[in-house]
Parts: structure tokens; C-alpha cells; sequence
């Protein structure tokens, strides 16, 4: 070991054998060149480092930020069938817009809790079985109960196919 590493060394482990008003002296002399943690009177330790502050990240400029929509594959508007037509009460729509008034329509209605279930108690809060109404039959080939993950299936069947 050098001198001048001994010197930093010995220093250091003097300031922590030190009583506690002659460490707080020591450390004070050390702390300019590096964080050091001293013990304070009580016992606890005290960290004399001061936090760098963070650099605050650039912003993109408004022509960056700005996305055009999408209008290819799901997010393409397309024709629908007369019965989701009516439904919806629009001729042309996306995929994902006929996904989202279904469920609006569901959810506001209480599709997903049947009250014959909740008066028997067998399972009122399985939510993910949809219990179609008259108007939901329409779209759902009929169905009195649908699945969740059947909803995409059945809604594909009311695109009409352009080439």
C-alpha cells in the first residue's frame, strides 16, 4: 500500500473510531472529496451526500408526437351487415368501434349479470359470460348466452369482405 493510500486509509478508519464530536470534524473534511457515512451521537447514520440532480428528459417536438390514425386491417372502416347496421346506427365502421359499442351496450345494460343466476346464487359474478337480450340475439346468431372471447368471432361474420 502507498503512503498517500495509507494516509486516506488511516484517516478514514480514525474518523470512525473517533468519538462522535471529532468524527462530525473529520467528516466533514472527507465528505468534500466523497460521500461518507458518519455515526451520529444517537447511534443512527447520517449520509453526508447530496443527490445529483437528474437531467429533465428533451421534449419531441409537436410534429413528432402527433400519430395519424391507422386505417389499414382492424382500424379500416368497412360496410356491415343490415342487423349490426341497425345496431349501431351506422352503415360503415371499424372493427374495433363495433367491439367497443357492444360493450358500452353490455355493460349499461347489465348483459353480464343474468337475475335468474343472482336469485339462485350460482355464480352471479362470473362476468365473463354475456346474457343476450333481443337486441343482441340479432348480432349473435341467436344465442342466449355468449362468451366473452366469442364476441370478435361473432361481430367478423357481419363485415362485409371488399376486394
Amino acid at each position: 500500500m502507498s503512503s498517500v493510500a495509507a494516509r486516506v486509509f488511516f484517516r478514514g478508519c480514525r474518523s470512525l473510531l473517533a468519538p462522535a464530536s471529532r468524527a462530525a470534524a473529520t467528516s466533514s473534511v472527507l465528505s468534500s472529496s466523497r460521500s461518507v457515512s458518519t455515526v451520529a451521537a444517537g447511534g443512527a447514520k447520517k449520509s453526508a451526500a447530496k443527490p445529483k440532480a437528474k437531467p429533465k428528459p428533451k421534449s419531441k417536438p409537436d410534429s413528432l408526437t402527433k400519430k395519424t390514425p391507422r386505417t389499414t386491417g382492424i382500424f379500416k372502416a368497412t360496410p356491415v351487415s343490415p342487423a349490426l347496421a341497425h345496431f349501431l346506427g351506422t352503415g360503415e365502421t371499424t372493427r374495433t368501434d363495433a367491439v367497443k359499442e357492444v360493450w358500452t351496450y353490455v355493460k349499461s345494460h347489465d348483459l353480464q349479470i343474468s337475475k335468474a343466476l343472482s336469485v339462485l346464487s350460482l355464480n352471479p359474478a362470473d362476468k365473463r359470460e354475456i346474457f343476450c337480450d333481443e337486441k343482441l340475439k340479432q348480432i349473435f346468431e341467436g344465442k342466449d348466452k355468449v362468451g366473452f372471447l366469442e364476441v370478435t368471432k361473432l361481430l367478423s361474420t357481419h363485415f362485409v369482405k371488399t376486394a
